[in-house]
């Protein structure tokens, strides 16, 4: 499970929630190499939303699904129009260095979210711990006996190279490696139905050699019971971990399907990405980052289901 930084996170609202009536209304980019269809961005959309409303500033939101140059532009955009601060993903390691130098020159704060990427100079970064997310599931796996030494794992992502995948396979090689565990990352896509499709073809085809499956994306994790459905494929027959930021895996969670989720606190990310910024355009300097997420089995399963809307 990982740790959460909440004594600073905490300070950082109660400054934030009173700062915000005493300033002037502000102006602040989120930028997303997401897509809008993906259901964790509808999460991470929604505790933007929640910040703008609740503290009266505006917030321009965007997503680019995994198309760089134009996250890039969106973020000299952002500067050319004077915002007031930035929170942006890094869609590929290093693609962000040069548009966050340029925001830093030009004294505008700008804070990493969601993927971790330290090759910027960013301000801050509020999300996930990616490498140890990685080695969570990885450990788990193990841990509880559902892969051993020499077996193969399927760790399917909808934008092969993006920055969350790859820094999840470094920490899950972590723990694979020692083991002589052999793994495959295989393209899914962003779009649902073909995500679906290419899930069924490769499990169908792959089906005895795969032992367990690592879903390095929330796309690919909720829509496991569909795949194995369709592909004659029992709860529970294939170990599966990976991302639990959807309705579509807490239900999975319980019914068996995934064995475990990682909650990322998607909606709290956000909020919490837009505070330090506030805090920053006041005088106050972040200093420090914050790490978000959990990793749930069935037990804590209806919880994040309530946090995101379910019943």
């Amino acid at each position: 499970m990982l740790k959460r930084s909440l004594l600073g996170a905490v300070a950082l609202l109660a400054l934030c929630t009173g700062m915000a009536g005493a300033e002037g209304k502000k102006t602040f980019y989120w930028i997303s190499h997401g897509g809008p269809a993906d259901p964790v961005w509808t999460y991470f959309l929604q505790g933007a939303d929640a910040w703008a409303k609740e503290t009266g500033n505006t917030v321009k939101t965007s997503f680019f699904s995994g198309d760089v140059p134009s996250q890039q532009e969106a973020v000299r955009s952002a500067i050319a129009a004077k915002a007031d601060g930035i929170c942006s993903t890094s869609p590929d390691p290093g693609s962000m260095v040069d548009v966050v130098k340029e925001a830093r020159a030009a004294g505008i704060p700008i804070v990493n979210f969601n993927t971790p990427d330290s090759a910027p100079n960013w301000n801050a970064y509020v999300g996930g711990d990616l490498l140890h997310v990685g080695r969570a599931w990885a450990q788990y796996l193990v841990d509880h006996k559902m892969v051993k030494e020499g077996d193969f794992v399927w760790m399917p992502v909808e934008v092969p190279g993006a920055s969350y995948g790859v820094e999840e396979e470094k920490g899950i090689s972590e723990v694979f490696k020692p083991l002589n565990i052999t793994w495959e990352v295989t393209d899914a896509t962003l779009d649902q139905a073909e995500v679906i499709n290419r899930m069924t073809d490769y499990v169908t085809a792959n089906r005895t050699k795969i032992k367990a499956m690592i879903g390095l994306g929330d796309m690919v994790t909720g829509s496991v019971k569909r795949v194995w459905d369709q592909a004659g494929v029992k709860a529970g027959e294939i170990p599966v971990v990976g991302w639990g930021n959807s309705l579509d895996t807490t239900s999975e969670v319980t019914d068996g399907y995934v064995a475990a989720g990682m909650w990322q606190d998607p909606q709290a990310t956000s909020y919490m990405c837009l505070s330090a910024l506030l805090m920053e355009t006041n005088g106050i300097p972040v200093g420090f980052n914050i790490i978000t997420g959990a990793l749930y089995e069935k037990d804590k399963a209806p919880l994040y289901a309530k946090i995101m809307g379910g019943k």
